[in-house]
């Protein structure tokens, strides 16, 4: 709807739905996405501090991230943006304390073995449903950065029926069908 380039959301959701488009790697990733960002925010507790308030909390990589992800996803779409930054905030302050409850070492335990569980999980829902390598792969920068928010959007839209705008969707899944069906025809022409 006029946006282009870093804050185009339409290009974002494509580029994702082409990568998810099996309902049980959806599902999968709707279990599994946002507890990943939140495992990250216990590892980024202890990072260096710029600022350490008297109640545990403080400014360090962890909080920088929180800011940097809310903030795009409400320059996206100021609705589902903000909800997406709530959940952002949320995981920070809940990462927090929790890290600051369990100390360095068992909290690198807890975050390796969510972390194993949650990316094992991603694979088997590429490999096995989606049977497509995950979107990483192509744009890890953009993947990292827009997977939570299109989470999100997917569960409003399923649940809700939630457009940014009218139209929205339609839009998003013609340009869905045109990308993957470049890489079925990529994927043919390798094969002959």
């Amino acid at each position: 709807m006029g946006r282009t380039g870093l804050f185009d959301l339409e290009s974002h959701f494509a580029f994702h739905g082409a990568y998810h488009s099996n309902r049980v790697n959806i599902l999968i990733h709707t279990l599994f996405v946002w507890p990943i960002f939140f495992t990250f925010l216990v590892l980024f507790y202890f990072t260096p501090s710029l600022y350490n308030f008297p109640n545990g909390f403080c400014l360090n990589l962890g909080f920088a991230f929180t800011v940097i992800y809310a903030g795009f996803y409400v320059c996206l779409d100021k609705k589902a943006g903000s909800v997406a930054a709530l959940l952002c905030v949320l995981c920070w302050v809940q990462s927090t304390l929790l890290a600051s409850r369990l100390g360095f070492s068992l909290s690198w335990k807890v975050v390796l073995a969510a972390q194993l569980f949650c990316w094992t999980g991603q694979f088997i829902g590429h490999g096995v449903f989606e049977k497509r390598a995950p979107a990483f792969l192509e744009n890890r920068v953009q993947a990292f950065l827009m997977t939570p928010f299109f989470v999100l959007l997917e569960c409003l839209q399923s649940v809700f029926g939630y457009e940014p705008y009218q139209g929205f969707h339609a839009s998003v899944e013609e340009k869905i069908e045109a990308r993957i069906k470049e890489w079925r025809d990529k994927k043919q022409k390798k094969i002959t």
